[in-house]
């Protein structure tokens, strides 16, 4: 996995969503208000070794070092678009909400583009399962 993979959060959860890719949620909770999130979508890319890309990925943290700290209630969701291992890409989703609608629209973007960011992940890496 690359280096911007989630740190230790206080609930982390990981969902296969394909033979070669799977989703992961770290969330940290104080009193029913989320304090900080990351949702990723993680690509396999060894399973030899168990190695995994990040492919997409959406946070929240009001208080990371200077480059991990995003927070959601004054800049907006984001998403970062990784490629060969380094983030080369971030779009502006929403404009600043609460950080539980926050990964309420994470969760649901990545849902709706799923298929699409694996597809394009296996495109730019030239990766064809379908291959025998």
């Amino acid at each position: 996995m690359s280096d911007d993979g989630p740190r230790d959060y206080d609930k982390e959860f990981t969902v296969q969503v394909d033979r070669w890719a799977r989703r992961r949620l770290g969330i940290d909770v104080e009193r029913g208000k989320v304090t900080r999130f990351v949702v990723q979508l993680e690509y396999l890319v060894d399973p030899l070794v168990d190695e995994w890309a990040t492919v997409v990925r959406y946070d929240h943290d009001e208080e990371g070092s200077d480059e991990a700290t995003h927070d959601v209630t004054e800049e907006g969701l984001h998403i970062d678009i990784y490629r060969a291992g380094q983030k080369i890409d971030s779009h502006e989703l929403t404009p600043p909400l609460s950080a539980n609608q926050a990964l309420d629209a994470a969760e649901d973007h990545l849902n709706t583009h799923l298929n699409g960011y694996i597809r394009r992940f296996e495109q730019w890496h030239g990766i064809n399962r379908d291959a025998p």
